[in-house]
């Protein structure tokens, strides 16, 4: 690059691109646009096979009634959005719960000092159990166990309950996120801010918490995708969710397509969900690079 103007005075000096940078910038744009066409060629291809292959089966006849029939569909359609909208009520409360929760056991978990070994050690078990456990069978333990006890004020509505199993689960594997975040906080910044005067709780919370979460965001997001598809796991309960929904509509008339109106409903929400995930972590790698910025 060189540089026209004046050294000094009143206009700042103005860069000009040189002709060997704009040739590489020029070379890379022709690359990209040769590599996208290649991309796009062959991802159409590949999907043209596919769909050949899968048509000319002899069997696709009978798939195509039983599976994709778009008489079916519109006529579940409405009746299984209706139940989504439980699927989503019921993953936007059980988020901030488990973010919570999750937290709240990694603290535990890195508390210092012999006197704080039984709250430790409760978070581990919690964290060993609860991640042990199949999440759909701690769904029945919890969504049938909990009424069988008879306890004054405990909730029998299966879909609170349903959610409650659900924020028990993943509690448990966002606590390891929150867990590995704080530990790949270098020791440094803890010494450092303590040697600025700050107690453990104040290095905590003003220097490791706030580097912690900026990096596990990624796997956060990717666990709460998952928790949006185990929202239908709800279903063994017996609330009219997404997934109940297309049960009934495929018992009445015994076809599966009302299945496929549910899956192109969490497909909607997930895909986003994922894409904004990937873009995230290209985001922090992008930033971890030399010159990357912050």
């Amino acid at each position: 690059m060189t540089m026209s103007g004046a050294k000094s005075g009143a206009n700042p000096p103005a860069w000009v691109k040189s002709a060997r940078q704009g040739e590489r910038e020029r070379r890379l744009r022709r690359t990209g646009r040769r590599s996208a066409s290649v991309a796009t060629a062959s991802t159409v291809l590949f999907l043209a096979v596919v769909i050949g292959v899968v048509v000319s089966s002899p069997g696709w006849p009978r798939v195509r009634e039983t599976f994709f029939s778009a008489g079916r569909f519109s006529d579940a359609f409405p009746d299984v959005l209706r139940g989504f909208w439980l699927n989503a009520e019921i993953f936007l409360i059980a988020e901030p719960l488990i973010l919570g929760l999750g937290l709240l056991v990694a603290l535990a978990r890195s508390l210092t000092g012999p006197v704080f070994f039984p709250i430790r050690a409760l978070a581990v078990g919690y964290t060993d159990v609860f991640r042990g456990i199949p999440t759909i069978l701690l769904v029945y333990l919890v969504g049938f166990g909990v009424p069988a006890l008879n306890l004054r004020g405990a909730p029998s509505d299966p879909a609170v309950l349903g959610g409650a199993a659900l924020v028990l689960s993943y509690g448990a594997y966002v606590a390891e996120v929150f867990r590995a975040g704080i530990d790949s906080v270098h020791p440094s910044q803890r010494a450092a801010a303590r040697s600025l005067g700050l107690s453990h709780a104040q290095s905590l919370r003003f220097v490791v918490l706030p580097q912690a979460v900026r990096r596990v965001v990624p796997p956060l997001l990717n666990d709460f995708a998952s928790l949006q598809k185990d929202t239908a796991l709800v279903a063994v309960l017996g609330p009219l969710e997404a997934l109940r929904q297309a049960q009934i509509h495929s018992a009445d008339t015994f076809n599966y397509t009302p299945y496929l109106a549910a899956a192109v409903l969490f497909i909607a929400l997930t895909v986003p969900l994922a894409r904004f995930t990937d873009h995230l972590a290209a985001r922090a790698e992008r930033r971890r690079a030399p010159g990357g910025g912050t």
